[in-house]
Order: C-alpha cells, then sequence, then structure tokens
C-alpha cells in the first residue's frame, strides 16, 4: 500500500452531508487532544495532512482521508470541557449518526493517551462499540512520554479500568518515534487486501 499517494478527500460538519458509503472505511476515534491527526500524519507518512492543533476541540467535522481503495475517517474529538453544550450535542450527533449508519465502517482505532485512567466518555465508546459489535482497536497515544515502569504500571491499571480488556486487539503508540506505525499500517493492510478480494 503507498501511503505518499494518501490525499485529503473531504469533510463534512452535518450528518446529513456525508454520501452513502461507497468504499471501506476505518475510523480514528477519540477525546479531544489525544493525537489522532498527529496519529493519520504519521501513519500515512505525511506532517500535515491532517490538521494539527494546540488547541483541543479544534475539528469539528468528520474528515475523510482517501488510501488506495479505503478511507481513513477522522471523527470530531470528544469531551471537551470548555466546548459549549450545543456544539457538544452536534458533535455528539455527528459521532453517533456517523457510527450507528450504515456504513461499510470495517474498524475503529480508539485512540486514549497512554499517561491517563480512560476518561468516561472514552469507556461510553468502548461500551457502544462491544455492545455495537463493531470491530475495533485500542491505541495508546503519547506512549514516548512515560518511562518503562510507568508504561508497564498503566498497562496493568487499563486491565482493571477497560471492560474485556484481555479480548481486545490494543497497540501502544507514539508520533515522536513512530512505535506501533508498523503494527497499525498491518491492520489496515489486511482489511484493503480483504476489500480488494470482494
Amino acid at each position: 500500500m503507498n501511503y505518499n499517494n494518501a490525499c485529503f478527500h473531504t469533510s463534512f460538519g452535518l450528518l446529513s452531508q456525508i454520501p452513502e458509503s461507497d468504499r471501506t472505511e476505518i475510523a480514528f476515534s477519540g477525546r479531544s487532544n489525544v493525537g489522532k491527526s498527529s496519529l493519520i500524519n504519521k501513519l500515512l507518512g505525511r506532517k500535515s495532512l491532517a490538521r494539527v492543533s494546540s488547541v483541543p476541540g479544534k475539528t469539528v467535522t468528520i474528515n475523510f482521508y482517501s488510501l488506495e481503495n479505503i478511507y481513513i475517517v477522522d471523527l470530531p474529538g470528544y469531551g471537551y470541557a470548555k466546548t459549549s453544550k450545543e456544539l457538544m450535542r452536534s458533535w455528539n450527533d455527528l459521532i453517533g449518526g456517523y457510527l450507528g449508519a450504515d456504513r461499510r465502517l470495517e474498524l475503529v482505532f480508539q485512540l486514549i493517551d497512554m499517561r491517563h485512567a480512560p476518561s468516561q466518555d472514552d469507556l461510553n465508546m468502548i461500551n457502544y462499540m462491544i455492545e455495537a459489535e463493531m470491530p475495533f482497536v485500542i491505541v495508546f497515544t503519547k506512549a514516548d512520554k512515560l518511562k518503562p515502569t510507568a508504561r508497564r504500571q498503566r498497562l496493568e491499571a487499563f486491565r482493571n479500568e477497560i471492560p474485556c480488556f484481555e479480548d481486545i486487539t490494543h497497540v501502544e503508540f507514539s508520533a515522536v518515534t513512530g512505535e506501533g506505525v508498523e503494527q497499525l499500517r498491518e491492520i489496515i493492510e489486511d482489511i484493503a487486501a480483504e476489500e480488494a478480494e470482494e
């Protein structure tokens, strides 16, 4: 798969604007400022394909990136405390509407900052996907910011904090060192290969 050919396709701020799904989609979900844009840029080998902001809650649209025969879908970050209730409601409608729609969504990468326990919003997302039997992988971002001992402790804590943790595939990731990139690409390529065979 040639990641250099990935390009921004389109973005939508309203669920009603999104056309029907015409190819496999892989979505990236997580709270505001968890590092979704940085991960997508690292994954696709680009510095600024997905806009990175130091201001949480900046992405208020669903962004589609075209990668050969699939779409990479960047969902708006959730859970930013300073967001107005009206904006938060529209984001929730957008994210929930997208996930609940009849689309060719094959996988969700659920991002969680490895340094912290999952937020209630993270747990709500995980429980939603478990109940909906939606395939997902947890990506622990900012792994480089923890020393080895602290990392082991956080992983141990996640076993108790995240429901069904033992049954969920997880990848430790760093946008700084590139750790986890190849694992994530392998997962994406497996899905793309299955799509090409159909």
